[in-house]
């Protein structure tokens, strides 16, 4: 298959690569690396990247920023970050890649762990992710005949553990090969509409 993966360069798209790599054909995309580069707060920027790789059959999406801070510092501009970065950027991906979606394909999302077992300061994250939960679930029942769409919702992996472990405590560090093959069950798989956990 042809693969497009976005966010090829972080932690998560590493996972996702490492695994995927070993079948697929994968075109990198990254704001400052990758085969293809492409801002995916950009909606410009997304289609001249599908116009760039023309048709394909899976995309993955690992990438999307959030802003952690306290509650009572958080502002409407730091929670739009979230949801303009990581969740319409993601959706955006979708939405401008299924006219260069070859027959039955499929999209798979990142979202994570803090909808569901939340930290201090991470509620500008639990709002994007539970936002990507709900339209996968719902754009599932509406995507074309044979095309699917999931979202894989890690919990920290192990090799973000030095920049991040602190923000994540006592929860269970995640090994990247198990990411990766989330990312395999999505693509390779025949589920569609699911939230799938990795913990």
């Amino acid at each position: 298959m042809k693969i497009i993966l976005v966010g090829a360069s972080g932690d998560v798209g590493r996972a996702a690569f490492a695994e995927l790599s070993q079948r697929h054909d994968i075109i990198r995309v990254g704001r400052n690396s990758g085969d293809v580069r492409a801002d995916i707060s950009d909606l410009g920027s997304i289609e001249a990247m599908y116009e760039e790789v023309g048709t394909f059959d899976a995309l993955v999406s690992a990438t999307g920023h959030v802003h952690f801070a306290l509650l009572a510092e958080q502002t409407n501009a730091s929670l739009k970050l979230g949801l303009e970065a990581k969740v319409m950027g993601q959706i955006n991906l979708v939405l401008a890649g299924m006219r260069w979606l070859a027959g039955k394909g499929s999209f798979t999302l990142t979202s994570g762990v803090l909808d569901r077992d939340p930290v201090v300061a991470g509620t500008g994250a639990a709002l994007a992710n539970g936002a990507l939960a709900g339209f996968v679930k719902s754009a599932a029942i509406e995507m074309p005949p044979g095309v699917r769409i999931n979202v894989v919702s890690p919990g920290l992996l192990d090799v973000s553990e030095r920049r991040y472990g602190t923000l994540f405590p006592g929860h269970e560090r995640v090994p990247s090969e198990r990411v990766g093959r989330a990312f395999a069950k999505c693509v390779e798989g025949a589920i569609t509409g699911q939230v799938v956990i990795v913990a």
